[in-house]
């Protein structure tokens, strides 16, 4: 026989369980809700932009040939970010993770997760009043000698303020937390998998790419695709340092501007028909968002098999 102490333990603990499971069930629930809100407004109110007059809209030319522009630069910063980000981030990540010494990777850890938290707008102050004015002689370089390519075609900006100056922006904003995933992702390596690579005779850099970087394949993929999220919808930092202009092949002139910066700059003026306009720009954010992470899910989910994740 079961004493009533027992009894009375495993009751509490049955009723603690399903408090806790309906809990997570109705967060789970109520996230969904919020995200098809969001949908369902944006949506109400981005309709009237698909039933105006093109000649209502921007332009005069119709809503699309109106955020084409706006969503190949929301692209093109995000693309230079990822580019200049994620081999930083993973070489910082495995540099604290696995070669670093125990102090000095705490010291960097700190550090790391210090820049995440800094707010976007001192990146952008960083960015127009540091950053661009020092890339003005690249620049002037790139058109000089590599304008032949269309990206780097002259004149260059005499201020810097141009998509590649927000998009290496961009990077440092990104870097902190692609750096911060994958370093907690690198130590989650199962040491038997590290001191099997060695005792098999691999050197460190063989070890990694053989056990750390298989293992940690799914939560990489993760990360950066948390960190292309932030560049797509970063809005201060690219208002404040990119000079708006058209859509332009060349990312060393001024012009370019994301739908994030976009609707930031106009919205507090905007009304009628400009206010849906700028809503149904925040509509194509939403569902390019989705579309990235639906992508990214399908990355992991077909590359878990080959990794110690599962």
């Amino acid at each position: 026989m079961s004493s009533p102490a027992l009894t009375k333990s495993s009751s509490a603990d049955r009723a603690g369980d399903k408090i806790f499971s309906t809990a997570a069930l109705v967060a789970g629930c109520l996230i969904l809700a919020v995200l098809f809100l969001v949908a369902l407004f944006l949506l109400v109110q981005a309709f009237p932009t698909f039933l105006a007059e093109p000649a209502d809209l921007t332009g005069g030319a119709g809503f699309f040939n109106y955020v084409l522009p706006l969503v190949v630069g929301t692209l093109i910063g995000a693309v230079i970010a990822l580019v200049i980000a994620t081999p930083i981030s993973i070489g910082v990540a495995l540099f604290i993770s696995h070669f670093a010494p125990r102090r000095l990777a705490q010291g960097l850890g700190y550090l790391i997760d210090l820049l995440a938290a800094i707010p976007s707008v001192v990146y952008g102050a960083w960015g127009v009043a540091f950053l661009a004015p020092q890339l003005t002689a690249v620049y002037e370089w790139l058109a000089k000698y590599l304008g032949w390519i269309p990206i780097f075609a002259g004149p260059a900006s005499n201020t810097g303020r141009t998509l590649l100056t927000v998009g290496i922006v961009l990077a440092v904003m990104v870097i902190p937390i692609i750096t911060s995933l994958c370093r907690e992702i690198f130590l989650q390596t199962p040491k038997l998998h590290e001191e099997a690579a060695l005792a098999l005779g691999a050197t460190r850099w063989e070890m990694i790419r053989v056990a750390v970087l298989p293992f940690g394949r799914p939560g990489i993929i993760s990360a950066i695709m948390l960190g292309l999220g932030r560049a797509l919808g970063e809005t201060m930092a690219v208002a404040l340092v990119l000079s708006a202009g058209p859509l332009i092949a060349s990312l060393i002139k001024t012009g370019n501007q994301t739908i994030a910066a976009e609707i930031a700059l106009n919205f507090p003026e905007a009304f009628g028909t400009r206010l849906n306009e700028l809503i149904a720009a925040g509509l194509v954010l939403f569902v390019i968002t989705l579309v990235v992470n639906m992508i990214a899910r399908w990355i992991v989910s077909r590359h878990k098999e080959f990794s110690g994740a599962n």
